[in-house]
């Protein structure tokens, strides 16, 4: 799994800083950067966090390239719903030789191992086949499995991206997105780190579990 963030809004916690004082502050939007030190930016951010006026945080969004994940993973990537995709086709994409994700559980079980390489071998001898026979690669494509891997640009706005790690950063959460979660926070610390200083999920960032009677039992401990 490899992400990259390929673009974000410039200054993004100034941005938002900006935001914040326009809505609590007689200032002309002529002054409305005057000031706005980083020392300040932390302050009014973390004033927004602390206040819940999240819509402030809109103002920033960020682009990330994303590539060897499963379509497994990026259908429930995509029903984050407050962002915008665009995704490798399998239509005008020949999956050749198509690269492939594979669950530990599977990984470290000998038999499920054997059984799984010789799937995935058949599948993709049989795509080639289906192309060979002049099947066109948007019907070849619905023999592939959800373990084949995609390619996928995401942008959203430092809200949204909040809630997507109060979702999937939560134990409960699929191995594969959590793992995708897990590195986009990393870059997203580096770049704006007063606005994703406490994100995480929800037994991290707002002191409760939304799981529930089917909570981990993190909060607790």
């Amino acid at each position: 799994m490899r992400v990259k963030l390929i673009s974000h809004t410039e200054n993004p916690e100034r941005t938002i800083a900006a935001a914040m004082r326009l809505c609590y502050s007689a200032s002309d939007i002529k002054n409305i950067l005057d000031g706005l030190d980083d020392e300040n930016c932390d302050r009014m951010i973390a004033k927004a966090l602390k206040l819940g006026h999240f819509s402030v945080l809109e103002h920033a969004s960020y682009t990330f390239a994303i590539e060897d994940i499963s379509r497994a993973c990026s259908h429930q990537l995509v029903r984050h719903r407050m962002a915008s995709y665009s995704q490798q086709s399998q239509r005008y994409v020949k999956m050749h030789n198509f690269d492939h994700s594979m669950p530990l559980s599977i990984q470290n079980n000998k038999q499920a191992l054997d059984q799984y390489n010789s799937m995935i071998d058949k599948i993709s001898q049989q795509y080639e086949s289906f192309l060979e026979l002049g099947i066109p690669a948007e019907d070849a494509r619905y023999i592939l499995p959800n373990s084949a891997d995609t390619k996928i640009v995401m942008t959203a706005n430092a809200r949204s991206l909040i809630n997507f790690f109060e979702l999937r950063l939560c134990t409960r959460a699929q191995w594969e997105i959590r793992e995708l979660a897990e590195k986009m926070l990393d870059i997203l610390k580096e770049i704006s780190p007063s606005i994703f200083s406490n994100a995480g999920p929800t037994c991290v960032s707002k002191g409760y579990c939304s799981e529930g009677e089917m909570s981990c039992g993190r909060l607790d401990k």
